[in-house]
């Protein structure tokens, strides 16, 4: 999947301003922005259901809203909510995507797939959230894609539906799916991407791994009394550092400072306590690069 320059305005407010990016076969690609920040609209022209004002979208080699009905016999497409009447039967729903796919995909292995397995008589008003999502993702799943959308897969979703989502995106990718997932979860993004595109204010502000994201802004994080004293500890030991609530403390700097911080926190009777040292978490990067917005 390509795009190139894309731009798309509503009227005067121009929502996606020359936008390039790229999504690989074989590759799950988290698609990270502020509420507003042009990726849904993105998202919806590489679908095929919005034309861009200007630029181009390319995804399995077709103008998306020139050749979707071909593109959607061979793409998956997961909403956030929404789509469904609330009688529909979970079984009778999946049935029906499977036929009309005609991908030879049985829609009782696909319910078994995603946990939904003793849910085929149940209606939609029954489910629980994350039923609701994972019902959605097994939609998606119904033709086979060679490139998926999945909107917040994780949304509502617990611990174990978010590790059985995680897996099912991952063997997705290793199938040779282009996987694009956009979220807000950015500790699921964290654990599924192999590349990661943030939008902000409709441009993108980053597009790399998350290793090429993260370089060389490495940190120290830690966790100690809620009244530490940070402009003590900054000032001995030459670094900042920050509270960011809970008691937990983020040190801008790598792990060759870790040796002079714990010592000034035992000479100061400071507990410490989870202390880890590397490269910023996803969640850093992103506030860092969107001057602090979600």
């Amino acid at each position: 999947m390509f795009v190139e320059e894309l731009v798309v305005r509503y009227g005067d407010l121009v929502a996606v301003d020359h936008v390039s990016f790229s999504a690989a076969a074989g590759e799950v690609t988290a698609v990270l922005g502020p509420n507003g920040a042009g990726k849904t609209t993105t998202l919806e022209v590489c679908e095929g259901y919005r034309r861009a004002t200007s630029g181009t979208a390319t995804v399995l080699g077709l103008i998306p809203h020139r050749r979707q009905a071909e593109l959607s016999r061979r793409m998956g497409v997961m909403l956030q909510e929404g789509g469904f009447s609330p009688a529909a039967r979970v079984g009778d729903v999946t049935r029906l995507f499977c036929e009309l796919h005609d991908k030879r995909v049985d829609a009782a292995e696909l319910l078994q797939t995603v946990g939904l397995g003793e849910r085929l008589r149940s209606s939609y008003r029954r489910l629980s959230g994350g039923e609701k999502q994972r019902l959605s993702l097994a939609l998606a799943l119904a033709a086979r894609p060679d490139v998926a959308f999945l909107d917040e897969p994780t949304s509502g979703v617990d611990i174990t539906g978010r590790q059985l989502i995680r897996s099912i995106v991952r063997d997705l990718a290793h199938n040779g799916c282009a996987v694009v997932l956009a979220t807000h979860e950015l500790d699921e993004a964290e654990k599924v991407a192999d590349r990661v595109v943030i939008f902000d204010r409709g441009r993108v502000v980053a597009d790399g791994t998350l290793d090429e994201l993260r370089s060389g802004h490495d940190e120290i994080r830690f966790r100690s009394s809620a009244t530490l004293d940070v402009h003590a500890v900054s000032a001995a030991i030459q670094l900042a550092v920050r509270s960011v609530g809970d008691g937990e403390f983020v040190v801008d700097g790598g792990a060759v400072h870790v040796a002079t911080l714990t010592a000034w926190l035992a000479e100061h009777g400071e507990p410490i306590a989870d202390l880890s040292a590397g490269r910023q978490r996803l969640e850093d990067v992103f506030l860092r690069l969107t001057g602090g917005q979600s």
